[in-house]
This record gives C-alpha cells, sequence and structure tokens, in this order.
C-alpha cells in the first residue's frame, strides 16, 4: 500500500505548500500538479526523491514538462496540468488521453475545482487549487494505492 499527495495551483502561495511538509515527509509520493511550480523549493529540499511536478499554464519558461506518467503498486498514472486538455470544458479528451497511455488513474487540475470522478474506467482526480480555490480554504489529495485499488479523498484544509 502507498500513499500520494496530490497539489495544484498553488500560485505562489509557497507558505501553503510548506505547511504541508509534514505530510509530504510521512507519505510516499507528492505531485504538483502546476501553476507554481516556484513553491517547491522547501518540498525539492527534503523530498525532492519522492516528488514529481509537471508545468501549468502560469509556469512560464519553467522548462518542464507538461505531462508525465508515474506507476506506483499496479496503478500507472497520467498526470497533466489540465489546460491542454480543456478541462475546464469536461473530462473526456483527459480520460481518453490515460486510457490511451494505459493509465487508470488521472490527477489534474487547472480549474481550481476539487473532485473525484471515474470515466470509461479511468478515475480522476482534481486536487482543487492551494491558492484560488472556491469555497472556503485551500484542498489537496490523499489517495492510497493497495495493489489496483485507488481510494482519493479531498481534503480541505484552511492553509493559505
Amino acid at each position: 500500500m502507498k500513499r500520494l499527495i496530490a497539489v495544484s495551483d498553488s500560485h505562489g502561495n509557497a507558505k501553503a505548500v510548506e505547511k504541508l511538509l509534514p505530510l509530504i515527509k510521512e507519505n510516499h509520493y507528492f505531485v504538483h500538479l502546476g501553476d507554481g511550480l516556484s513553491d517547491l523549493r522547501a518540498v525539492l529540499d527534503e523530498c525532492a526523491k519522492k516528488t514529481y511536478f509537471c508545468s501549468g499554464n502560469c509556469d512560464f519558461y519553467s522548462g518542464v514538462s507538461d505531462e508525465g506518467i508515474l506507476e506506483i503498486e499496479k496503478v500507472k498514472i497520467f498526470y497533466c496540468h489540465g489546460h491542454g486538455y480543456g478541462v475546464k470544458g469536461g473530462l473526456s479528451a483527459l480520460a481518453k488521453k490515460a486510457k490511451e497511455c494505459g493509465c487508470q488513474l488521472a490527477l489534474y487540475g487547472h480549474t481550481h475545482r476539487a473532485g473525484v470522478c471515474e470515466i470509461d474506467g479511468v478515475t480522476l482526480v482534481n486536487p482543487g487549487s492551494l491558492r484560488y480555490p472556491f469555497g472556503e480554504g485551500g484542498s489537496y489529495a490523499y489517495i492510497v494505492i493497495n495493489g489496483e485499488k485507488i481510494t482519493a479523498v479531498i481534503v480541505g484544509e484552511s492553509v493559505g
């Protein structure tokens, strides 16, 4: 069983990411889904080997890939910011891309709206935003992978 913390859209709120550092340290993987890559300094200093990230539409000139694939236990994970798949208009293009890559889980951000759903056998998780969320406080995703089973929970917390 492995545990993953996913965040997105911190937009310069490095303090919110730093507040999650104890949680990041006690879990197996950490993924930042873009729009705030400069907020990762403290995490990279202490947890670089377990940290994965991609650039978002506001991570100008980062030189970082827009997407990636991570395999945990028996689950392949496609991760991206989401803007390249039109996630503000729907999730079908993202689900299709994840499925084409043989992934059972897709992590994305961009919309600032946290949520978990399934489309065509792909679990899609948006952790929401640590900076400009809809509703109160920031949010992140806590995901447990046990063999082929995926359990994803959105955790809302006042981190800002």
